[in-house]
């Protein structure tokens, strides 16, 4: 079974249709078992639903420059 941090790191894959059957198995039991992913789960599919919802606007060139450097650096620490 997936712990509670690996089912965030994967939450996208799951939500996109990215996951095998194995994979989604074992995420859909940790949910169903699990209130605080099912919490967490409910809002990004409520969160997905909002972003949809907006109008596309183009992101300048530097938000998205600093954006990309920030999750590097992120990844790179280890969080």
């Amino acid at each position: 079974m997936l712990t509670c941090q690996e089912l965030t790191e994967v939450v996208t894959d799951y939500l996109e249709g990215r996951m095998g059957f194995a994979d989604r198995l074992r995420f859909r039991l940790h949910v169903g078992m699990c209130k605080p992913c099912m919490a967490f789960l409910r809002a990004r599919k409520l969160t997905i639903q909002a972003v949809g919802s907006l109008p596309a606007e183009p992101m300048p060139t530097e938000v998205r420059d600093e954006l990309l450097e920030r999750f590097k650096s992120w990844k790179r620490e280890g969080r």
